[in-house]
């Protein structure tokens, strides 16, 4: 009973798949109207301008390129201009804290110890530091010279293009996150 069975359906799908050819004659009917109907135009290339060539003149001054001579003026001048204003030590050795931007550091929290105030930083690498008042931290000479329980208050030296310092002061909260623009 199973092959005869298993014969109808055999039967059954080959009528079944007969009747399915494709009837496509009025696709092709289209697509050659289409094709002849089409007008192709294509745009010719602009035409170039042929430009004069101009001697370089300035051959026989200082490349850009180059660092400026010691006995220079300009040099001169720029050493005047900045032995009156201030400049960060860098004499002295680098904190950790140093090497993250402000904006890469988030205020984790706030503890005291031994009558000392200190504060968890989280980089956004993911290590935790703890530093306290008069600590360095940043990459601009950041020096911390207040901690509250919801924020840290930092100076920094920005450099002005002149050879000279001008200080600056950013903020680290418990809401900061280490990559915003708004807690530096």
């Amino acid at each position: 009973m199973t092959r005869i069975l298993r014969n109808y359906l055999v039967l059954a799908t080959c009528v079944g798949l007969s009747a399915c050819s494709a009837q496509i004659d009025d696709l092709i009917a289209y697509t050659d109207n289409v094709k002849a109907s089409t007008n192709i135009s294509i745009e010719d290339y602009p035409e170039f301008k042929q430009l004069q060539p101009v001697n370089y003149t300035a051959s026989n001054m200082r490349s850009p390129f180059q660092r400026l001579q010691q006995g220079n003026e300009v040099t001169k001048n720029v050493t005047v201009q900045t032995a009156n204003c201030s400049q960060p030590n860098r004499q002295r050795a680098k904190d950790k804290l140093e090497s993250y931007g402000i904006d890469a550091l988030q205020m984790a929290g706030v503890f005291s110890t031994g009558g000392h105030k200190w504060v968890l930083i989280k980089a956004n690498d993911g290590s935790l530091h703890k530093a306290k008042r008069g600590q360095y931290i940043g990459l601009f000479f950041g020096k911390i010279i207040n901690i509250t329980d919801k924020e840290v208050v930092i100076e920094e030296m920005i450099p002005d293009g002149a050879g000279c310092w001008k200080t600056k002061t950013a903020t680290l909260t418990m809401s900061s996150v280490a990559g915003e623009n708004d807690n530096v």
